[in-house]
Parts: structure tokens; C-alpha cells; sequence
């Protein structure tokens, strides 16, 4: 079989000089690309919630959300990974070396309304050396972002992190498991369905803390089974990283060679394109086409944010990123209640959450915290 162009390529390896390079930018403030969305506008915040397949009205319906406690319409919290893109994943130095994105701890402090602007401030945190079975020598780097509405007041800080990895590497040593994309039958389409059809948010009716036990079960909520389409509805409401056409996109290329790989008829295209070419995903040593980290991590604050119901305020939200998502993969969310107590007045929740593909296998695992309403007021 003839070599595809893209499995030809050969990409930089990770080096001690370009390390220590980046080592050098901890704790400085950096240039990056401009935020996909700086207003939470009634359009961005939908286009967001639409693209997680979250349609609560609280998000949504004016009307509605004028009678809740919040008196309006506030946001996903998630929703802040369209306000800035290294919090999303991008990240600097090292250039042709994948970046892999693994995860989120976000700690919100106050709700995302109608109408703030939002300025994010990111600042290199730290770079861990890592010895990967996946692609040999890898490194985590992980980013600090601050979140500021348009009164000053710091709304959300968020601790988020990519793994780099050697590409060549990982494709060698990924042709030793191969994973075929799942086929669905009808009939299993057909339950899919009913489940979505028969799905029930907690909404307005509220859910205190004295009713919960440690130990409850929260209500199983599917996503997927994936798709090229279910990744572009993501993307139109997070913004992507390298997504660029025409002239724009050139200008990108030619700042930073290592982003334009050639594919198959020669132009180059950015390495995001792993989520809808499964020919460079195997390329860099992934079965297929796969979903945006920041995409799985937003269903399980989905998860949480409907089980709480309109009156509860997701608080924090530390999720690792274990495996990847691949097109056909459908990911069961679901989450055990694993303490609960009183805080500086608030009542507060805690949950382990994880999202699990139909092989068993944990994709996403994480912690959510979370107030609710007390009976005692």
C-alpha cells in the first residue's frame, strides 16, 4: 500500500535545549492567539450549550431564567474554555511536538452572566518530565488562567495541562493495538435514542443537601456515539485552536512553520485536524479521528449542573483526560456522591464523575464540588 503523505512525515523529537527554552517562560505573561468569544452574548452562550447538548433553558430562555434564583440568564461554567485558548490547550514552545490536551481543574467563584466581558489571564505554571509507553519521552505543561469580568472581579481560575508527545514515536508503537471505530446496528441506535427521548434534568425543582446520601448514584446521561458532525458543533461554539482559511491561514503557517503539515494534496493544514482525519490521528499513533478534550470534560460539568437544578452552583470541576475519544465512541457520564458538608455556610456536595466508552474503559475521570440548597435556608 502506498505511504499517505501524512505518514511519511517526520516530526521534531523533544530536546533538552527546546526545554529548557520553555522552562525559561514559567510565570511570565505571554502573546496568544485572540479568544474565540470575549462577551457572554445570548448567541455565544447558546452556540456553546448547543455544542456540549446541553439545552437547559436556564442557559437559554430568557422568560425562564428570569424566574430562578439568578434572575436571568447565566452561563455553563465550562463555557469559559471559549474565552481563551490556552486554557483550551494551546500551548507554546516545542514546536512540531504533538500536544495532547489532559485535563481542567476549574474553580468557579461566581456565575457567568448575560452580558460580562471576560478577560482571561494565563501564565505558564509548570513543565513535569514524563516517560510515556505511548510516545517515549513527553512532558506535562501546565497553564494557570485567571478569569476577570468587565467590574474586575475574578470570577474562575483554572489549572489546565497538555501532555506533549513525540509523534513519530507514537505512531510506531501504536500499530501494536489496533482499535476499530465502533458500528452501530439500528436497533442499538434505536435505544440510544429512547434514552435521550426519556432524560430528565433536575431543572427548577430544587435538590437539598440534606436529601442527598453519600453514596447516591446520579442519573446516567450519554454523549455520542461520536461524530465528525458532533465534533464541528463543538467547535462552533468553542472556536478551535488552529482553524483558520485563505490568507489567515497562510500568515499562521509561515509564524509557525511546524503548524503546516502537508496533507495528502500538499497544502498545509494545522495538526487539529486529527479530529476529523482519522489518516493523521493514525499518524500520530491514534486509531482515528478523535473529540477535543475540553468537549468530555464539558459533559461532566453537564452531568453536574443538571443534577443540581437551577438553584445549586457547581463550584469546582478537576477532571483528567485518560484516553481518547474516537469517531463511534459512545461515552456514558455518570457520577457517585462521595461526601458532603458544610463550608463557610455553604452546604457543599462532593462527587467523583467519569465518562466511560462502550469497551469499559474510563476516558475521563474526575471530582466535582458543588452547593446546594439547604431546608434550613
Amino acid at each position: 500500500m502506498t505511504e499517505t503523505v501524512a505518514s511519511q512525515q517526520r516530526f521534531p523529537l523533544i530536546t533538552q535545549e527546546a526545554l529548557d527554552d520553555l522552562r525559561s517562560r514559567i510565570g511570565q505573561q505571554f502573546d496568544r492567539p485572540a479568544p474565540h468569544v470575549s462577551e457572554a452574548t445570548a448567541d455565544s452562550i447558546r452556540h456553546w450549550a448547543l455544542g456540549i447538548g446541553d439545552d437547559n433553558p436556564l442557559w437559554l430562555d430568557p422568560e425562564y431564567a428570569r424566574n430562578t434564583l439568578w434572575g436571568g440568564i447565566i452561563a455553563p461554567g465550562t463555557f469559559l474554555y471559549a474565552f481563551d485558548r490556552v486554557v483550551s490547550g494551546y500551548v507554546g514552545g516545542l514546536p512540531g511536538v504533538h500536544a495532547m490536551f489532559a485535563g481542567t481543574d476549574w474553580q468557579w467563584y461566581e456565575p457567568i452572566r448575560l452580558g460580562d466581558r471576560i478577560e482571561a489571564r494565563p501564565v505558564l505554571k509548570d513543565l513535569l518530565e514524563l516517560e510515556s509507553s505511548f510516545s517515549g519521552r513527553s512532558v506535562k505543561q501546565t497553564y494557570r488562567v485567571s478569569f476577570f469580568n468587565q467590574d474586575g472581579v475574578l470570577i474562575c481560575e483554572a489549572d489546565s495541562w497538555c501532555i506533549r508527545t513525540q509523534r513519530d514515536v507514537a505512531r510506531e508503537r501504536a500499530t501494536r493495538e489496533a482499535v476499530e471505530p465502533r458500528v452501530w446496528s439500528p436497533q442499538e441506535i434505536a435505544d440510544i435514542d429512547r434514552h435521550y427521548a426519556q432524560y430528565r434534568r433536575r431543572g427548577a425543582t430544587p435538590r437539598y443537601w440534606e436529601d442527598v446520601e453519600v453514596g447516591e448514584a446520579l442519573p446516567t446521561m450519554l454523549k455520542g456515539p461520536s461524530t465528525v458532525t458532533s465534533f464541528v458543533c463543538f467547535t462552533q461554539g468553542w472556536g478551535s485552536l488552529y482553524v483558520k482559511a485563505h490568507g489567515p491561514a497562510f500568515e499562521m503557517f509561515r509564524k509557525h512553520p511546524a503548524l503546516g503539515i502537508p496533507n495528502d494534496l500538499g497544502v498545509p493544514e494545522p495538526p487539529e485536524r486529527v479530529h476529523w482525519d482519522s489518516e493523521l490521528a493514525r499518524a500520530v499513533g491514534v486509531p482515528a479521528a478523535y473529540d477535543y478534550g475540553p468537549e468530555r470534560i464539558s459533559w461532566l460539568g453537564h452531568l453536574m449542573t443538571d443534577w443540581i437544578g437551577d438553584d445549586g452552583f457547581l463550584n469546582r470541576l478537576n477532571v483528567q483526560v485518560r484516553r481518547h475519544n474516537i469517531i463511534g465512541d459512545l461515552t456514558t457520564c455518570g457520577g457517585t456522591v462521595t461526601g458532603k458538608r458544610v463550608e463557610d455556610g455553604k452546604h457543599l456536595v462532593e462527587v467523583a464523575v467519569a465518562g466511560t466508552n462502550q469497551r469499559g474503559e474510563q476516558t475521563a475521570v474526575g471530582t466535582a464540588i458543588a452547593t446546594l440548597p439547604s431546608k434550613s435556608g
